[in-house]
């Protein structure tokens, strides 16, 4: 799975150059605050399909529908999430099922 090249980042982290997304619209399970924001990482520069990272953050997501306070997703997180995965086994290189990377510890819905 490739993500799009429009609405996306590039971040380079370690000499590898990544694109990264946020989903602009949240998932009905987002917009109502019950689960938390989620964004996909992939290298920039493969050759072919790899594996994309899915990082679950701690954060709600900024279009959700109850108006709470929303989370933001900045590069150094992005990069954090990246050198994390990638301690846990994480190649971008290697085609296959998304890398799941749950980062939500401390998670709590505003209602």
């Amino acid at each position: 799975m490739a993500l799009n090249r429009k609405g996306s980042r590039l971040i380079t982290v370690d000499g590898t150059t990544y694109r990264w997304r946020v989903r602009h619209r949240p998932t009905y399970a987002q917009g109502l605050c019950w689960t938390p924001l989620t964004y996909a990482v992939e290298a920039a520069d493969g050759e072919g399909p790899g594996t994309t990272l899915v990082v679950t953050t701690d954060q709600t997501h900024p279009g959700n529908w109850l108006l709470a306070e929303p989370g933001s997703v900045r590069p150094e997180h992005v990069a954090a999430g990246i050198r994390e995965a990638r301690a846990r086994g994480w190649e971008p290189a290697r085609p296959g099922s998304p890398f799941l990377l749950d980062r939500s510890a401390g998670f709590r819905s505003p209602h």
